[in-house]
């Protein structure tokens, strides 16, 4: 294995897809934050959601509205469905797998909530089914893909695709996506000083 040439590709990759992203998606990210400004003002709360990786970006996106992301300042509702064990298996056994984040979103949330599905293909069929539950309830159905967006472009808005077949570029896109997500929601809503 030739180490340092995979070294550089990797990199090469990353920034060939960051820079793809950074021209897709600009007006669906600006839709994203604006959804979540109008619900967390309004009382609101996001719900994040997702299955292996992106259950971990769910978990950790949640993290950083409810916690903080850099700096201190009031909590932000949000929540991860990925975290309850015994909700996860109990749907699972009793239901099925497809409707472990849809239960959720029927129980937990309401109107002006915001449900944030992330699938690297958007093919999850519990990903969608939430999303599909989320837009009967009224909930506002977001979310974070790649690839062509699969079928969260049928229930799904605003959805932000990142430019890329490879599902590690894709998290790492959605990570940062999320970050930003975070930090400009907090400087929208005046929770700290907007940055240069």
């Amino acid at each position: 294995m030739d180490l340092a040439k995979f070294y550089d590709s990797e990199f090469a990759e990353h920034g060939a897809v960051l820079q793809a992203t950074m021209a897709a998606v600009r007006a669906p990210f600006e839709r994203m934050v604006a959804v979540c400004v109008n619900s967390l003002n309004a009382g609101g709360k996001l719900m994040f959601f997702g299955n292996g990786g992106s259950a971990a970006d769910a978990q950790h996106l949640a993290t950083e509205f409810a916690v903080r992301y850099v700096a201190d300042r009031p909590a932000m509702a949000a929540i991860a469905l990925t975290t309850d064990s015994s909700l996860l298996t109990a749907a699972s056994n009793d239901f099925g797998y497809d409707v472990v984040f849809a239960r959720q979103i029927e129980a937990l949330a309401k109107p002006g909530d915001v449900a944030i599905g992330i699938s690297t293909s958007g093919q999850s069929g519990n990903i969608i089914a939430a999303l599909e539950k989320a837009g009967s309830m009224g909930v506002t159905a977001a979310g974070l893909s790649g690839r062509d967006g699969g079928k969260m472009i049928d229930c799904a808005d605003p959805l932000i695709i990142v430019p890329s077949e490879a599902t590690a570029r894709i998290q790492e896109m959605h990570i940062l996506l999320g970050h930003m997500l975070c930090n400009a929601v907090e400087m929208e809503m005046g929770l700290v000083p907007e940055t240069p």
